[in-house]
Formats: structure tokens, sequence, C-alpha cells
């Protein structure tokens, strides 16, 4: 029999002997490297399903192999597992008719990640720290503590970072950790093929066996056709909450603002949560560093032409990538020169940009008052609270002086000192109100992206 029909051969009996979900899920994207009469090595996608594969169907594998080679009435074969990338490296081998088998490895944590998304390449400044320094712990002891971890930001500044280097993280411990990342669109897409199949039991056992589960971009399922999802994502979370296993989700976000069920959103909220901010000025230089590293050597005048053009790290690095492929076509050294020929004025021009009437409009509208309500005389407490939030907002969000923003405001700009002095000291001391604001400003980027 050739080698092909021959591992062809072993996954129908495979078929035969597991459940219709857990073949497609794991058996149906495998496939044949080659065969030198005592071995077969297949090809599967990645280390997390040669993990799982070895860890929990090794005894299916040779049990299937088993039997079509008693068929065949030759010797038994081994089924050695490689992953796409690492074709050429040790296999796991699952010894048929030996009674033995190489060492399950260590984790079934999956590591198709690049490498630059671990907590090593990920740059720390004062806007994400705190998410840093709370994600690594999670990854170094999960389910201890901070658990559930909800983490919010706007797009592109670096929750799905963190989220895979709790993975890489987790894959060097040594314990025997199982990390399972998936995105909220992919967990619902794996449950509607698992209903459809009548496999739902399948599914259900396949996330809740998670050690740490990572559920990102969870502001998708805050949808009213997605109540289905919702549900079953409630009863994930709360059996591997009760189990003590870590669980640690993202959003776009804050969890205030998800149209989730109550119930799910206070489950949430019974741990911790975490916002990560636009990145400073400084940090956006020492990203663009280190992104660069990746892709094109650049000198610090230009880093910080890049820097100042861009908040976000996925603009970072999109602008990054334009001049490496601008100065690969045009055979030029990247220079401040050529970064100004090819990104002019790329903040200005393609995005739109946050300005102190934005910000009066936007707290006008939020506390139901008029827009001349904030410029007025009137220092009821009505007035005068919403108008402070504004002047700190704008001092926070724009680059305008005291002096500018007193003038759009109808104030001295001791006025606006005096209020962003208040705004901060009351952030400081009441985390409600300083929920309140970061709520504000993270709703104010995603309203002019």
């Amino acid at each position: 029999m050739p080698s092909n029909h021959l591992w062809s051969e072993i996954l129908a009996r495979i078929e035969g002997k597991v459940s219709r979900y857990i073949y497609q899920r794991w058996f149906k994207h495998t496939k044949l490297l080659n065969f030198d009469g005592d071995t077969l090595t297949v090809v599967v996608p990645d280390d997390l399903f040669k993990d799982w594969l070895t860890k929990h169907y090794d005894g299916v594998i040779r049990e299937a192999a088993d039997e079509v080679t008693d068929e065949l009435g030759r010797p038994k074969i081994k089924v050695s597992l490689v992953t796409a990338d690492a074709a050429s490296g040790a296999p796991t081998a699952i010894s048929s008719g030996s009674g033995t088998s190489e060492p399950a490895p260590q984790t079934a944590t999956r590591r198709r990640f690049p490498q630059r998304y671990t907590f090593e390449e990920f740059v720390v400044g004062p806007s994400n720290k705190f998410a840093r320094d709370v994600t690594r712990a999670v990854a170094e002891a999960p389910g201890r503590s901070f658990n559930p971890l909800f983490i919010h930001s706007g797009v592109g500044l670096g929750k799905t970072h963190l989220m895979h280097a709790i993975e890489h993280l987790g894959s060097r411990l040594p314990q025997q950790i199982t990390c399972m990342y998936i995105s909220a669109d992919r967990f619902m897409n794996e449950m509607m093929v698992a209903k459809r199949c009548d496999q739902l039991p399948d599914f259900r056992a396949h996330y809740r066996n998670a050690d740490v589960l990572l559920m990102d971009d969870i502001q998708h399922l805050a949808h009213p056709n997605r109540k289905r999802t919702q549900i079953e994502f409630f009863h994930t979370f709360d059996w591997l909450y009760d189990a003590q296993k870590q669980i640690v989700i993202s959003s776009g976000c804050p969890l205030r603002d998800l149209q989730f069920d109550e119930q799910l959103k206070s489950r949430f909220a019974g741990g911790l949560t975490v916002d990560i901010q636009p990145p400073e000025l400084e940090t956006r230089v020492a990203i663009v560093k280190k992104k660069a590293e990746h892709i094109i050597p650049i000198n610090d005048a230009v880093a910080w032409y890049i820097a100042e053009l861009n908040q976000s790290i996925r603009e970072l690095e999109g602008s990054l990538t334009k001049l490496f492929a601008q100065a690969s076509m045009r055979h030029q050294q990247v220079s401040l020169e050529l970064a100004r020929d090819i990104l002019p004025n790329l903040g200005e021009q393609d995005k739109p940009t946050i300005t102190i009437e934005f910000i009066q409009r936007f707290i006008a509208k939020h506390y139901s008052l008029k827009l001349s309500d904030l410029k007025s005389r009137n220092n009821t407490q009505k007035i005068v609270m919403p108008r402070q939030i504004a002047m700190y907002l704008a001092r926070t969000l724009t680059e305008a002086s005291f002096p500018e923003i007193g003038r759009k405001f109808g104030k001295h700009h001791s006025t606006v000192m005096h209020a962003c002095n208040k705004i901060e000291n009351k952030c400081k001391n009441d985390a409600k109100f300083k929920a309140l604001v970061d709520g504000f400003v993270t709703s104010i980027h995603k309203s002019i992206q």
C-alpha cells in the first residue's frame, strides 16, 4: 500500500473512533510528510496540535495504526508528529505495539505566534506598565491571583501582544500548563459548527480542559444576535473559574460599555480590570526602535519623526513597513529626508485629530448640556464639574497650552490650571471617578478612529 494511502486508511480508522467534532478539529488538517518503511512522519499545523494529539490521542493513533498493519500482515509502524515550521526537528513519536512512547511535551501551549509577541519584546511606558506587570504575574502563576483578568484598550495598543506573551511564558513553565488562545469570533464559529454537527459536548470539553483560557476581542460577542454564544461562554467561564483555572479576557472597550447580560459582566468585574492608554511620545519612540529591529535599521531622528506622526502601535508598524518598502524600491538608505518625503504629515492627513472643540461637544452631549453652558459663567455644580473634566481632557489629549484652552472656554488660564489639578487629584483618590474619566479618554479615541 502506498504511504499516502496508508495514512489515509489510518485516518479513516481514527474517524470511526472519535467524535465528528474531534476529528474535524484535530485530525482533518494533518498531512503525510514521508514514510521510511518503519515510521510515518505526519505534519500538523502547530505545537498545540502536536502536544494535544500526543497527550490525548496517542492511544487512538496507535490502535488505528495497529489495525491497519495487522490487516496488511506487515510489522507494526510508528507515527511521528512534526509541526509545519519545525519538520526538520526532532519528531514526537507515537510507537505502535512497543508499549512505550517518547515523553509528551511538558506543556500543551501553542507557540505558533512570532517570537516578537513576548514580554521581552513588549515596550513598557507609563501607559502600559501596570497591564504588562499584571499579565506577567498571571503568566507566572495562573489562577492564583487576578482572576479573571480583563484588559481593555483602543485599537493597536498592545493587548493582543500581552495575550500572546502569556502563552509564550506559559510554555516555558516547569509545570504542565494548557493555554488556549482564541478570538471571540473563532469561539462563536466553532460553537456553530459543533452545534450543527451535534458535538457541543466535545466543544465544551475542549475549552474546559484549559488551565489558562485567553479570549481576545470579546466585544465582538456583544450583539443581540449572539446571545447563545454569550451564554455558552458564560458556562465555560463558570466551569473554569470554579476549577480555579486562569481566565484572561481582552476587549476593545471598557467593561461598562459591553452589551452583555449583567450576570456575565458581574463575573468579569469580580476580578481585576486594567486598561492600556495610548503610549506617550517617548514610549512611541522606543516602540519604533524595537519594531525597526525586525524590519529596517533607522536612526533616532527617523524614530522620533515616525513617533510624532502616529499614536497607536499598529500605525507605527504601518509607517515602518511603508518606509521599508519605499526605501527598498528606491534603493536608498533610510534617512530623515526620505521619511519626510514618504510620510509627509501622515498623522494629520490620514486620521482625524482630537480638538478642544471635539472634546467640548463630547462632554456636553454626555452630560446633556448645551455647548454654550461649558463656556458660560454659570458656576453651579451641574456645569462646573463637566467643564473641569473637559478642560482636563483638553490638556491631556491635545497639545494646547493652558492659555489656549482658557480662550476656548472663555476663562483665564489659571482657571484651567486649577481645573486640571482638581480632576487629577480626584482621579488619584476616587477610583470610580478615575474609571469615568478613563472611559471618556477611550471613547474619544474610538470616536475619531
